[in-house]
Formats: structure tokens, sequence, C-alpha cells
């Protein structure tokens, strides 16, 4: 009853306002003071930050902190495929019928998590995807899982709710009503697509090859093609600027999961969790 009641009260407030709102708050420099709390409130791992932490003008700039030098070893076989974040496991599994598991009895669709037709849609039909959440105690950069050419990026404009427990289980189709930043590309293991889904209190998701984000006033959807820029594994693709999920989708018979992907699993960026061929 307290997450339903939850759920209504987060679907009548104005999601991205306050969104906006927080993030502006946390690129203040009266945030830096926020720092030292919010460390110890989500008991954040220090050690392998890469900067003092006086380095850091304020919350963002700390939350968007990148890591020590060899922190995150990147798994090094050719043939494999790495964590893009550091998160929990939420969902794994075949995409079947063009669906998608975001929760126990709740399923969403591939067309409806990337707004493409059903033809381009086809394309990831047999294949497997990958959900994982970032919490606000992790390292919150995203990387290649694997080397390959960035082909286009969608972005697709909606609603923040929360990507946590009480989002995921009585928000239907959550991941296609949220704000999305999608990067396709072409791999040694076929076509991927790599979603970024905004949530509540996230100013933005930024990427390292244009002048893409979410969360602004007014946004209009659109997809555009990339120059074939190429990426390594493991070289950084984006950032959140507070938790939120990432989605993997990849083509029939080019992946197989390693036994880390189990449900809850905590994953490390850069750390084994599959091969492909």
């Amino acid at each position: 009853m307290i997450d339903s009641l939850a759920k209504h009260i987060m679907t009548a407030l104005p999601q991205n306002v306050i969104s906006r709102a927080v993030g502006s708050l946390g690129r203040s420099s009266l945030s830096r003071h926020m720092i030292k709390p919010y460390i110890s409130f989500f008991h954040v791992n220090v050690d392998e930050v890469e900067k003092p932490l006086s380095d850091y003008p304020n919350l963002t700039a700390f939350f968007t902190r990148q890591l020590k030098s060899g922190a995150r070893p990147v798994c090094p076989d050719v043939n494999t495929l790495a964590s893009p974040v550091d998160g929990r496991v939420a969902q794994f599994g075949t995409i079947t019928d063009g669906t998608l598991i975001q929760a126990k009895g709740i399923n969403y669709t591939v067309e409806q998590l990337l707004g493409c037709t059903p033809e381009q849609a086809e394309r990831y039909e047999g294949g497997v995807f990958l959900t994982i959440y970032l919490s606000p105690r992790d390292y919150h950069r995203i990387h290649m899982p694997l080397a390959g050419k960035l082909t286009r990026a969608t972005y697709l404009p909606g609603r923040l709710f929360p990507v946590n427990r009480i989002g995921v289980h009585h928000v239907p189709g959550l991941f296609t009503k949220n704000e999305r930043l999608i990067t396709y590309a072409h791999t040694p293991a076929g076509e991927m697509a790599l979603v970024k889904v905004g949530a509540f209190i996230v100013g933005s998701v930024r990427v390292p090859y244009g002048e893409h984000t979410t969360n602004v006033r007014n946004g209009r959807a659109y997809s555009m093609d990339l120059p074939e820029l190429p990426y390594e594994k493991g070289q950084e693709v984006g950032l959140f600027e507070f938790g939120s999920t990432v989605v993997l989708l990849f083509e029939k018979d080019r992946i197989t999961f390693s036994e880390r992907i189990q449900p809850d699993a905590y994953l490390q960026y850069g750390e084994c969790i599959g091969t492909f061929r």
C-alpha cells in the first residue's frame, strides 16, 4: 500500500521540472557542502575516487567523478563482453516476441523502448537483453561493453519516474515512459543498442559524441546518424547525473552471458559479463 501511494504521488509531481531544479542546485557552488554528507549517507567508496574531495566544486562534479587509473581493469580478451557500468542486474534474458521483462508480470516491447519501427525492432528478435540499475552510490559513467563504431543516436523525451523498486514494480512500461538517450553501434557481435534511461532527479544524461542531452525544456524526439565513430571496449560513451538504468540489446545468437549475470548481482565496470561470436 505504501509503495502504491508513493507511485501515485510520483505520478502527480512535475517530475521534469523538479529534476531540472535539483540539477541546477547540484551544479551550484553551495552544493559542495553536500558532498561529504552525500558520501556518508550513500556509503560511497572514496578510495577509488580520482581527485581529493576538495577539488570538486559542486555535488554534480563529484557525482560524475572519474575513477583512479587502474581502479577498473577492463577484461582484455578480444571476444569478451565488459560491464558498461557499476550497478545491479535488474533483469536479463532472451527477447521473445519482441518483448523484454521489466519485473515479474510486467513486460514491454523493443519497439516501445527504442521508439522504432516494427522492422527495426525485428533485428533484436531472439537476441538478449541486460538491464543494470545504478544507485546513487555508484560510479555513473557509462562505457562501451565491446569495441564498435557508433552509428546512430536517438532521443525520446518523456517522464522521469524513479527507476528504483517502487518505479519498476508499480509503473508498467517504465522504461518506455521515461526519457531515453539511445546509442547504436556496429560491433563484432552485430548491432548493439545501449539505452540510457533517465530517472527522477537525473539532471541529464550526457554523451561525448555531440551536444545530446536529456531533460531539456520542450525537448523533441529525434534520431540522427553518427559518422561511424570508432570506440574501443571500455571507452566512455556517456554519463548520468544521478542514479538511473542502462539497458543493452543484442542480436540473436551472438552473446552468451557469463554466470555472473544473475538477478541482483552487483557488477563493476570493466569486468567480464559474457562472450560473443
